[in-house]
């Protein structure tokens, strides 16, 4: 059985008469401990579909099912220990006034957690930070070192699921390798389970085992990892992103030659 199952999912965005149809009768499952992709251009729908998994997003139609059980809006705190989220943006996902010892204490407060020094001490040791970094503040950190906050945050309640938002899209390319290789890293230690929005093809081919292709809304075509290094896609669209992906990369190559 999938430890996450849409069926179906639709988000639709309203302003008085006006309405925006972000996700349109999207469907997938993720496996326990298995890392799956969602890929396609901005305005795809592929960060609308986490953002309504975690109740950020109005979900007007569908279902969503974590371990077998659908999801009733409100969202309990029982759903918040197991299924957490690390944003896009780790300049705008961190409080600007807080410590980073506040950042990883408050959620273990909200949830009744005890032996909450060591708890942060073990938090920023695992995400390879130690406890120097405790008492700083976000703008004393590099992009990267926030990154790893944000991560931490997100494991400090030791969930079984995390949804990544373009965990590295916001860091320097030679950051971006340290971040997905750590959470390479703790997926495998943890046995954690992922779904990661990317727009970067090498990133989901890196990370993930299965993606889901989004255009306009709608879930075009779902692949294998080894589809993906292949260049299997059935799909017009999921060729013509294949091929602006390659083309980009040999243009890019060409100019450091």
């Amino acid at each position: 059985m999938a430890i996450l199952d849409v069926e179906n999912l639709e988000v639709t965005f309203s302003k008085g008469a006006e309405k925006v149809h972000a996700v349109r009768g999207v469907s997938f499952a993720v496996k326990q401990g298995e890392s799956y992709g969602i890929v396609g251009e901005s305005g795809s729908g592929k960060s609308t579909v986490l953002r309504a998994i975690c109740g950020l997003a109005p979900r007007t139609a569908g279902t969503i099912r974590v371990d077998g059980e659908a999801l009733i809006l409100p969202l309990t705190s029982a759903f918040y220990r197991q299924v957490q989220m690390v944003f896009q943006d780790p300049y705008a996902s961190l409080h600007p006034r807080h410590t980073v010892d506040r950042v990883l204490s408050e959620p273990l407060a909200i949830h009744g957690f005890d032996d909450r020094e060591n708890r942060v001490d073990r938090a920023l040791e695992d995400v390879g930070l130690g406890q120097g970094f405790r008492f700083r503040y976000p703008h004393q950190l590099s992009g990267g070192q926030r990154q790893r906050v944000a991560i931490a945050r997100a494991l400090i309640l030791e969930p079984s699921i995390l949804l990544l938002d373009e965990p590295t899209s916001a860091l320097d390319a030679s950051i971006q390798a340290e971040v997905l290789n750590l959470l390479d890293r703790l997926r495998g230690e943890r046995g954690l389970t992922y779904v990661m929005v990317s727009h970067d093809l090498s990133v989901v081919a890196h990370m993930c085992e299965r993606l889901l292709v989004m255009q306009h809304g709608l879930a075009v075509e779902e692949m294998t990892r080894e589809d993906l290094q292949a260049r299997r896609a059935k799909e017009p669209y999921t060729q013509s992103l294949l091929s602006a992906t390659l083309g980009y990369r040999a243009d890019e190559k060409e100019k450091t030659e």
